[in-house]
């Protein structure tokens, strides 16, 4: 099962991957950025509420108190790295977006130090190194990197790569209390609620009756959003959070192909270079949060075995 587990990953991956393309789409057709987040985040809210309401109706259930936890992981997360993102995709390119977009297990690495007080190894450390020089390559900032990204478009990618790390440690605290299923779709209720009145989207509404429109809409929040997320949460009953979270760097390859191949872009020897390093960094901070969590399990299980050990 694990097999089809890791194909779900990949699949996963793929469909987050491939989001530029609709998100240019609509683009093209007039869509602001902040329409494209509400509409992404508004559709997953309604199909996502519809598939559990059938499915079991109880986890719709929060209490009030919690509310907080969904604000931060679905405005000042989801909605702010979509717009953050979107807004990095217009700005530079696919492929750099995507690359800024992931110094998110950095941003975790520092959170996690300062929140829940979490050790950072030499190799976090390290790791936090690798990914600056290598986002400092991809945006052209190191001396013999040609070409620069403007600064309104670094911000805005690594606004994204900041709001994407803050839903790991918002979903901390609701996951106590709450089904994954629970979480993501309060999440995007809230992103919802907090992008749908600033969007103006009523104002697009003509843009409608254009088919292709229609077509991106259930692209991106179909197949790059529900499907996709879908895919990752079920693999993750049949392989460990470290393991899938590796398997998912799949996704800035992707998009930086995406780039490439369907938009055009083009990539300098040093951005290629910045682009590998920020993803081995990605997978090296991943295999030492699988090898301290095995530890530790192999730790309890010692113990638990001691205690169980005759006097």
């Amino acid at each position: 099962m694990k097999t089809w587990a890791y194909a779900l990953i990949l699949i996963a991956a793929t469909l987050w991957g491939i989001i530029s393309i609709f998100v240019t789409g609509l683009a093209e057709y007039g869509f602001s950025t902040l329409q494209i987040v509400a509409l992404r985040v508004g559709i997953s809210a309604v199909v996502l509420t519809v598939y559990v309401a059938i499915k079991d109706g109880s986890l719709l259930r929060i209490r009030l108190q919690h509310a907080k936890y969904f604000i931060g992981t679905g405005v000042l997360s989801i909605a702010f790295f979509n717009w953050s993102y979107f807004t990095a995709i217009r700005e530079t390119s696919v492929a750099v977006a995507a690359i800024l977009l992931y110094t998110a297990p950095a941003f975790v690495l520092v959170l996690s130090r300062l929140l829940f007080g979490e050790r950072l190894t030499k190799g976090k450390i390290a790791a936090l190194a690798v990914t600056f020089c290598g986002c400092a390559l991809v945006v052209g900032i190191l001396p013999g990197a040609a070409g620069t990204v403007p600064f309104y478009g670094l911000a805005a990618g690594l606004g994204a790569g900041f709001g994407y790390a803050l839903y790991s440690i918002f979903s901390k605290f609701a996951l106590q209390y709450y089904s994954a299923l629970t979480v993501t779709v309060y999440t995007f209720w809230f992103a919802a609620a907090a992008m749908l009145p600033v969007s103006e989207l009523w104002a697009a509404r003509t843009m409608f009756f254009h088919w292709p429109v229609v077509a991106y809409c259930i692209g991106f929040s179909f197949f790059s959003t529900i499907l996709a997320y879908w895919c990752y949460t079920t693999a993750l009953a049949y392989v460990e959070a470290g393991r899938a979270a590796i398997a998912a760097t799949l996704e800035p390859i992707v998009a930086t192909l995406v780039g490439i191949l369907l938009f055009g872009e083009v990539l300098t020897s040093w951005q290629l270079v910045g682009v590998i390093l920020v993803i081995a960094a990605v997978v090296s901070v991943q295999c030492n949060n699988n090898a301290q969590g095995e530890a530790a399990d192999s730790r309890e299980h010692r113990q638990s075995a001691a205690r169980r050990s005759p006097q």
